[in-house]
């Protein structure tokens, strides 16, 4: 009775797509997995054959090796700081230039769109050198403001709230907002901002999980132990001479961990982004 009609609960079809559904869960989660069981064992389980895939009783032992290595948790607080004022600024900055880019009309918007698109084919390395000479002039080397600023300007945001902004925000509503004498910075907070909520978890999540994983331009403005990111601080866990994969995936373990909750936090939001764009 609850089925829709012409459908089975328990149909070939549906089946087939929730065991296909499991598999890939469990293999994209299994890597996580192995990581785990690692950081749970000596480092000669690395390199066992067969494969160890069953936890031991080394997670404490291995992460004390961490923490008498490295000062791990003011790595984890100074990357919480980065990555919360770089998604933070980004939000803001992509939001209010997407909304300017999809309901706004004024000389050279199109070229001025595709000029900043244009700077997603750059690699990043290329720009390594300039960057730095410039942080460097600017008095910003060791410091979380150099790495953080690089990171403001985010083609893929302004892009992503653009597109968003376009299909979400109907122009009837700005028009009636300004008959109302509403202002253009009005009609972002009351009208817009709250539309497009769901975007911004999306986008949030893709930039603290992106700053969270970069490590090029991290290593190489901060040179100070107290001002390290975790992704610096775990780089100098391994050396040429002797290197401890249990203690090293133990910290990368639990590095990880707040990526996960912070996922989990905005899995509501996120999910409907993706259904709320897929149905405009």
């Amino acid at each position: 009775m609850g089925d829709v009609a012409g459908t089975k609960k328990f149909s070939k079809g549906r089946i087939l797509i929730y065991t296909f559904l499991t598999l890939a869960s469990l293999f994209s989660l299994f890597p996580f997995y192995w990581m785990f069981v690692m950081a749970t064992r000596p480092s000669s389980a690395y390199n066992s054959i067969p494969p160890t895939i069953t936890p031991g009783n080394l997670l404490v032992e291995n992460f004390q090796k961490v923490l008498g290595a490295i000062d791990f948790f003011q790595a984890m607080i100074n990357t919480v700081i980065l990555c919360t004022s770089v998604t933070i600024i980004v939000l803001i900055i992509s939001s209010l230039a997407g909304f300017a880019f999809a309901k706004f009309k004024f000389p050279g918007k199109n070229a001025l769109f595709v000029s900043i698109l244009l700077t997603m084919v750059i690699p990043p390395q290329l720009g390594l050198i300039p960057q730095y000479y410039l942080i460097s002039k600017a008095g910003l080397l060791d410091t979380l403001q150099g790495v953080a600023i690089l990171f403001f300007l985010n083609p893929l945001g302004i892009f992503l709230m653009r597109q968003y902004v376009s299909n979400s925000v109907p122009d009837e509503l700005i028009e009636a907002a300004k008959l109302d004498g509403c202002s253009n910075f009005r009609i972002y907070r009351s009208i817009v901002l709250p539309i497009i909520l769901p975007a911004f978890a999306t986008l949030g999540i893709i930039v603290f999980t992106a700053v969270w994983g970069e490590f090029l331009w991290q290593f190489t403005i901060l040179r100070d132990p107290e001002m390290y990111t975790i992704q610096v601080a775990l780089a100098t866990l391994s050396n040429t001479f002797n290197i401890d994969f249990g203690m090293i995936l133990s910290g990368v373990f639990w590095a990880t961990v707040p990526l996960l909750i912070i996922f989990l936090l905005f899995n509501k939001l996120f999910i409907s982004s993706i259904t709320d764009g897929a149905v405009k």
